[in-house]
């Protein structure tokens, strides 16, 4: 859905957009399926931070989220589509027929209604899961088991999908969502279709506040602050970052770094890098 704008009768207001929220079906979550989240606010057990500009934000549950889709060949019917504070998509609240309800990640087309399962046995369909080497090829997938039986790890985000390229021995070919071409197990489940939610990238905060209810903190620009706080203060006016480029408060580059390790066992996987 697109997101929704607002008239500007406040400065905060003129750019603000927020999810269009129509499509959910039902305001209280399933008691049964939450758990209490105790924030940190950045620190260690310690009590030192060691993430900066974290802390405050709205009380949150969380929603107990069934990755691993391990009730084989049984129909579902989904009974809710829910927000949950701690993700970007939305999720679907489903039944089986003895009663239990199960939280899924909720694909762009699923409806209230609608049968899905998981399983060998299962169709082709939005919202099913099934082994990769069932799935045809061109189909776009989400939440993709990078271990068989571990449960879905990767492509969980809004909007988001991944699509089958290739089956060669033991391994299909996926196109990740930031282009990068991978290899995952044909015995690795993943859902068929793309989640639901996609215009949550285009959303517009549009005021300092809002940024504090989600637990962000307010963040300072090195070149603010003087030489001994951070590698790009000092000066006479607005100088320049000093540095050749920019760095963090610890003198590591920031633009372009490469975080990943050398060396990784996962590396033999990787087919192609992202652009």
């Amino acid at each position: 859905m697109p997101n929704k704008s607002y008239k500007p009768y406040t400065h905060s207001r003129r750019h603000m957009t927020t999810a269009d929220f129509s499509n959910l079906t039902r305001k209280e979550p399933e008691k049964r399926l939450l758990l209490p989240l105790r924030k940190s606010g950045g620190r260690n057990s310690d009590g030192h931070v060691t993430s900066r500009h974290r802390g405050g934000g709205h009380k949150r549950m969380i929603r107990i989220v069934d990755f691993k889709r391990n009730r084989r060949d049984l129909p579902a019917r989904v009974v809710a589509l829910e927000y949950d504070p701690n993700r970007s998509a939305r999720l679907a609240l489903v039944e089986y027929p003895d009663g239990e309800r199960r939280y899924i990640l909720a694909p762009r087309e699923l409806s209230i209604g609608a049968q899905i399962m998981s399983g060998p046995a299962a169709e082709v369909s939005t919202g099913n899961a099934l082994p990769l080497e069932l799935i045809p090829l061109g189909t776009m997938v989400h939440c993709i088991e990078l271990q068989p039986g571990r449960g879905g790890q990767i492509v969980r985000s809004a909007g988001a999908a991944a699509q089958v390229l290739a089956k060669e021995g033991a391994y299909a070919t996926l196109r990740l969502p930031s282009t990068e071409m991978r290899k995952v197990s044909l015995q690795c489940y993943a859902t068929v279709g793309q989640l639901g939610n996609e215009d949550h990238g285009s959303i517009s905060l549009g005021k300092a506040g809002r940024s504090r209810w989600l637990g962000r903190r307010p963040q300072s620009r090195g070149l603010a602050m003087n030489p001994h706080d951070h590698p790009h203060g000092g000066g006479e006016g607005k100088s320049g970052q000093g540095n050749p480029h920019p760095v963090s408060p610890w003198g590591w580059q920031t633009k372009g770094f490469k975080t990943r390790k050398k060396r990784k066992l996962s590396d033999r996987f990787i087919v192609k890098r992202r652009n």
